[in-house]
């Protein structure tokens, strides 16, 4: 009966998997507190994507992390030759959304381009390298742009050079409502993109304020008109209210992202038998799609098809 009633039904189908791919790495490196996660080298991740498939998870958030790091005229030849080389060997069988950000491109870990004495990070600017990146992933064979540096704007320039240069077919998944979170810090770890300027010491000038949900809302509907097909809200488990706000407010798909922190918490009470690790994602999950999302991102969609049919909750 419980089952049978039961208003959340999950699916292996809704999620979406972040993968972590870092130039120069010759052995897969592990992540502190992201238990069953790593950054991949160039070779692994073929078969990391290989074994995620045969799991049941063929959709993936793909983060690249690059050697070189610079202030401006960035090289995104990596994250391009990476994707292409995923598409060439598993074509159709996998759905890759591309993160498109700075901060593992800069030198001083933002997310877009500074003003000389680093004290202002420069929107207008940001934007339009952004936009040239989307259009060179895109062309490398992505099938979903994830915007997630929340420059303003930015949602309406990267749609308007994708249908410029022919890929009008590509998605744009947007981090729409990004709150400047605390719960981000082994997912900084492994894009090596901890905010690092000598003025602008973090992030809370173009993220969300945890404070202000109204800020997140204006934020997600003004990327619902300028073109995004998927908004995001990111961290998630935190940030219920956000989702359920927002399944009231658009027609459009919510993806919930169960960020780093919130996944490392979880891991970190499994690991003291302080809970059931499968039965508390599972929870969370629940809670993810009762407050209103289509997609889940989480670092265990790996484990969603054999976790749900198991009913290990």
């Amino acid at each position: 009966m419980r089952e049978l009633t039961a208003t959340v039904k999950l699916s292996h189908k809704s999620f979406i998997q972040p993968l972590f791919v870092e130039e120069g790495l010759t052995a897969p490196r592990k992540l502190e507190g992201l238990n069953g996660v790593q950054v991949d080298t160039v070779n692994s991740i073929l078969n990391t994507i290989e074994q995620d498939i045969n799991s049941g998870v063929n959709k993936f958030l793909f983060f690249p992390v690059p050697s070189n790091k610079a202030a401006k005229d960035f090289d995104f030849s990596f994250a391009t030759t990476v994707i292409a080389r995923i598409k060439k060997q598993f074509g159709d069988a996998v759905w890759i959304a591309a993160d498109v950000c700075l901060c593992s491109y800069t030198t001083h870990g933002h997310c877009g381009i500074l003003n000389a004495d680093q004290t202002r990070l420069l929107n207008n600017e940001t934007v339009q390298v952004l936009s040239q990146y989307a259009v060179q992933l895109a062309d490398a064979g992505a099938d979903c742009i994830a915007p997630s540096d929340m420059m303003d704007g930015r949602i309406a320039a990267i749609r308007q050079q994708l249908n410029a240069h022919g890929f009008e077919a590509v998605a744009l998944m947007s981090y729409a409502a990004k709150f400047s979170s605390h719960f981000y810090g082994p997912f900084r770890d492994a894009c090596h993109s901890e905010p690092r300027a000598q003025g602008l010491q973090n992030r809370k000038t173009y993220q969300i304020s945890p404070f202000n949900l109204n800020d997140a809302l204006s934020s997600a509907l003004r990327d619902e008109r300028e073109g995004a097909d998927i908004l995001m809200v990111k961290p998630a488990g935190l940030y219920t209210d956000v989702i359920a706000r927002l399944k009231q407010a658009t027609l459009k798909p919510l993806a919930a992202y169960h960020v780093s922190g919130e996944y490392a918490a979880i891991e970190a009470l499994a690991e003291r038998g302080l809970l059931r690790r499968e039965a508390a994602h599972l929870e969370v999950w629940a809670a993810l799609g009762r407050a209103g999302a289509d997609v889940i991102v989480s670092y265990a969609a790996r484990f969603a098809l054999g976790w749900i049919r198991e009913g290990v909750y």
